[in-house]
């Protein structure tokens, strides 16, 4: 099933793409269903902080009517940058799933470290490189497009 959520998030990572914007996209599950999706939508609304995982996770919490979402799995196509790492500990999320590792920008596994910090008052079961080379593969096309 694991595989099944991560293709959901390659989807919006896609669609994220199609629209210009980074291909990243996110789902958030809930006792077997996906109740929150989202890709990147920065350009389009002028938001810093519209990244696919805060996207997925609002749309969550609004369909649920909740703030939190304990016992919920979030997947997203991207190693969390640190400040999404922040959201996914504020929102309570259970498990989260990653595909390609980001060295430059994550907040998980590099950098900030967010979720090793003594002042993390949440940690979620995380597990990386679900669906890495396909994830790995949309960022490289998208960038080496731009640059093109």
């Amino acid at each position: 099933m694991q595989s099944a959520f991560m293709s959901e998030a390659l989807a919006e990572a896609r669609a994220a793409a199609a629209r210009g914007e980074v291909p990243v996209g996110a789902v958030v599950v809930v006792d077997g269903r996906i109740v929150g999706r989202g890709g990147n939508e920065t350009r389009a609304t002028c938001d810093p902080s519209a990244h696919a995982e805060v996207q997925a996770i609002r749309r969550a919490c609004a369909a649920l009517g909740v703030e939190r979402l304990p016992g919920a799995s979030l997947y997203v196509t991207l190693e969390p940058c640190a400040a999404c790492a922040g959201v996914i500990a504020a929102a309570r999320i259970a498990r989260l799933y990653y595909g390609a590792a980001d060295p430059k920008s994550g907040g998980v596994a590099h950098g900030a470290r967010v979720f090793s910090h003594p002042q993390s008052h949440h940690v979620p079961e995380i597990y990386a490189g679900i669906a890495e080379a396909e994830a790995g593969s949309l960022l490289r096309g998208f960038f080496a497009s731009r640059r093109g």
